[in-house]
């Protein structure tokens, strides 16, 4: 054999023979280790733990608990742009290749060649399902063997549709989101056929390095990744040129709570939470239940809304109290300098109360920095609400300067100096004729405090409790024109069951004789506590209970008259509900119904409905005439702004106001919906000179009614039998002749002595169980 023909096929017999070895050696170790590798039963029977997921009543997520955040999703539901970013991302030739792609590991060992220190992975979908189910992250051969024997077993019991659908349900993306259906509410808040392009490119770009390549931490870099994934997309043909390059200008919205869900209802999600671990306490987290609220998005955003904007109106009429805090700039050399972004994210945003890291300030501008790297320059009018705390003469803990943490909010005038408040409120709204409640918002801010102070809180209620005292006189035979005296009066210490008392009114004045009508509309202080003393505090403890108020809360004494107990703003809303019903107990209930993740009821609330004589708990002629004194105050009394502001003249309620001003209420009601707004601070202390309920609670409720009655005709209750006519006088001459009614077997009224009752005490009819109940459903 000639030489060189020797030197040719020596080396190749050689290669040839080591790669029949190697491939022998393959095949040995496949017959032999193929047995022993893990069955897939896993895979074809895929069930993912899903999260515990809460909804408004019109389907509107609003809440998810569970340890991995997942949303199931079939493959046939995944739109295609999301399909292609994910191959143009990871996988190319998945539908090509047998679970080893040979192609792509051809191309990625020599990438690692030409590219020297720069590593390029060759895993496929299969691979990465292989490895997440089955196999360690370590990197070593052997994990590398069983990946690829496990793709092959993989690939010979599933089809590539439903290795696909794994996956996308599967991978871990950053933020404990599990699959690329809760990614995308997670990143972008919004459902994963909502995705852009440039949205799906940047979830598909995740899996390589969910930490690396999260938006929220790492911005920059992921918006690298999201670049090579749309260049991916382009040179495969998943998208055109026009496409491509709108998708690269696209400005992306990424959301940096993980807990917002579009709907902002954190305390209505953690009470719907409660109740279903409660009920099915094992598997609660993991099985997929979907817990159904009794709220609307429409209704909650606009308590959400008129309760911050509330808030933060009492908050600016009591001043600016300087920096939040401040940080150390040591570091931080240029305004882009990415030590700012860290020290931003130490502060987290109140929904549109920003934080800012100022970078500048003087009495006549104030730089500052945002996360995500946005500089803001305030001046002019954006700095009058702060602008003594630009001042050298303002305190050094509280001066804005270099450092300062503050908080910036942008208006229709762009963005100002704002502050996160000390004060909290609270506000609930529920239909009157099952108790179902609309909307909730426990708080300022659940993040800074889930104390829910809807459920939690008890407050006195000041004269917001004024209308149960008024309706147990009715009951005990006066009328809207039986008359008190407004005067001055001493309270014994008997009475008062501690020291001896000498209240006075609200504004300090006194009008002489008045009707309880007229009394009611003004709060008049001194006729409540006639009106208590004539009916006894006994007996309208008693009668509170009617009402479900606890009588513990209520001690019987004249104080009493004055609301010095104590109550919930969700057993106010209770009551009131009970004014707005024509006299029937129905209990507040949140929850609509569960259902499990294939949509079979579980369990179902079953509520008490007006109208059932069994819930009666006053008598229809009081509810009518308690109405209608509850309208004159929205329409003439300390309440007068709601009829003004709404235009419309179906509106009733009562302010509240306690001692001191250290609690403000309004309660009120249209006939189709009860709401009940609280504001004041979880130390209790002064809210402020002429800080009441009509100037610090009313202008809460007003808000949400605004939207709440869009549309709603109005209403009014029709008047029961049992009633006669009379004609009233104001007895200071206020006025002339107006046209009252009484329980016709009241009559005569009382004109001699006002303050005696006219029939016997008698004890309050008992309560009815009127609360709803969560009823499980057969299977």
């Amino acid at each position: 054999m000639p030489t060189p023909l020797r030197w040719f096929i020596v080396p190749v017999t050689v290669v040839a023979g080591l790669v029949l070895m190697g491939l022998a050696l393959a095949g040995i170790i496949f017959i032999l280790a193929y047995p022993q590798l893990p069955s897939v039963q896993v895979l074809t029977d895929y069930r993912p733990k899903i999260p515990l997921r809460i909804y408004t009543s019109d389907g509107h997520l609003i809440g998810e608990f569970g340890e991995e955040r997942r949303d199931f999703v079939h493959i046939q539901d995944v739109p295609e742009v999301m399909k292609h970013a994910i191959l143009a991302a990871e996988d190319e030739r998945f539908y090509q290749h047998p679970g080893i792609d040979t192609l792509g590991i051809l191309r990625a060992a020599y990438s690692n060649f030409v590219g020297g220190g720069k590593r390029q992975g060759a895993s496929t979908i299969t691979m990465q399902v292989a490895r997440n189910f089955f196999l360690s992250t370590e990197k070593t051969l052997t994990r590398k063997a069983y990946e690829a024997l496990l793709a092959f077993k993989i690939e010979h019991n599933l089809t590539k549709d439903e290795i696909l659908q794994i996956y996308i349900n599967q991978i871990y993306l950053g933020q404990r989101a599990y699959g690329f259906s809760a990614a995308a509410q997670i990143y972008f808040g919004k459902p994963l056929k909502e995705l852009s392009v440039a949205e799906a490119a940047m979830l598909a770009g995740l899996p390589k390095a969910p930490s690396a390549y999260n938006p929220v931490a790492n911005p920059k870099r992921a918006h690298l990744r999201q670049a090579y994934v749309l260049r991916r997309m382009r040179d495969l043909d998943f998208i055109d040129d026009k496409q491509y390059a709108a998708a690269t200008k696209e400005q992306l919205h990424v959301k940096y709570d993980v807990n917002d869900f579009g709907v902002h209802a954190d305390y209505v999600a953690e009470m719907a939470r409660e109740i279903a671990a409660e009920r099915f306490p094992d598997d609660v987290y993991t099985s997929g239940l979907r817990v159904y609220t009794t709220i609307s998005r429409a209704d909650q955003e606009a308590a959400y809304a008129s309760l911050r904007r509330g808030v933060i109106d009492y908050d600016r009429r009591h001043g600016y109290r300087g920096a939040e805090a401040y940080v150390d700039m040591a570091d931080v050399k240029k305004d882009d300098d990415e030590a700012l972004e860290d020290l931003v994210q130490e502060f987290d945003d109140s929904d549109d109360l920003k934080a800012a890291v100022v970078l500048a300030a003087d009495t006549k501008q104030v730089r500052a920095y945002l996360r995500g790297g946005e500089i803001v320059t305030l001046a002019g009018d954006a700095l009058k609400f702060a602008a003594r705390m630009l001042d050298d003469k303002a305190p050094a803990n509280k001066r804005l300067r270099r450092g300062a943490v503050i908080r910036v909010q942008k208006g229709d005038k762009g963005w100002q100096i704002a502050q996160l408040p000390d004060v909290e409120a609270a506000f609930v709204a529920a239909s009157p004729i099952d108790g179902g409640i609309r909307a909730l918002v426990g708080g300022f801010d659940f993040n800074r405090s889930k104390f829910n102070h809807v459920t939690q809180a008890w407050r006195q209620p000041g004269s917001s409790f004024k209308p149960i005292i008024y309706s147990a006189a009715l009951e005990k035979g006066y009328s809207p024109a039986s008359v008190f005296e407004d005067a001055p009066i001493t309270i014994s210490a008997a009475e008062t069951g501690s020291l001896a008392w000498e209240p006075h009114n609200y504004e300090g004045t006194y009008e002489g004789p008045m009707s309880m009508r007229t009394a009611l509309a003004k709060s008049k202080n001194m006729v409540s506590i006639r009106i208590l003393r004539a009916i006894g505090p006994q007996y309208a403890q008693d009668y509170a209970t009617r009402f479900g108020y606890d009588a513990d809360k209520q001690p019987p004494y004249l104080t009493m008259a004055l609301g010095a107990g104590s109550v919930t703003p969700w057993q106010h809303l209770a009551a009131y509900s009970i004014f707005a019903n024509g006299g029937y107990r129905v209990e507040p209930y949140i929850i609509k119904q569960i259902v499990d993740g294939d949509g079979k009821v579980l369990a179902a609330t079953e509520p008490a409905v007006a109208g059932d004589e069994s819930l009666r708990v006053i008598d229809a002629r009081n509810a009518f005439l308690m109405d209608s004194m509850l309208h004159d105050v929205a329409r003439r009394g300390t309440a007068a702004r709601a009829d003004q502001a709404l235009k419309r003249y179906d509106l009733a309620g009562k302010t509240g106001t306690t001692n001191d001003y250290v609690d403000a209420w309004f309660c009120g009601y249209q006939p189709t919906v009860v709401g009940i707004a609280w504001i004041g601070f979880d130390q209790p202390k002064r809210l402020g000179n002429n800080e009441t309920g009509s100037a610090a609670a009313l202008p809460i409720w007003i808000g949400f009614m605004d939207k709440a009655l869009k549309g709603v005709p109005e209403s009014y209750m029709e008047m029961p039998d049992g009633l006669v006519p009379i004609t009233a006088t104001d007895p200071a001459g206020r006025g002339g002749p107006t046209r009252e009614f009484v329980y016709k077997e009241h009559l005569p009224a009382p004109d001699e002595q006002p303050e005696t009752p006219i029939v016997p005490q008698q004890a309050p009819a008992p309560v009815q169980d009127a609360k709803p109940k969560l009823v499980d459903k057969k299977m």
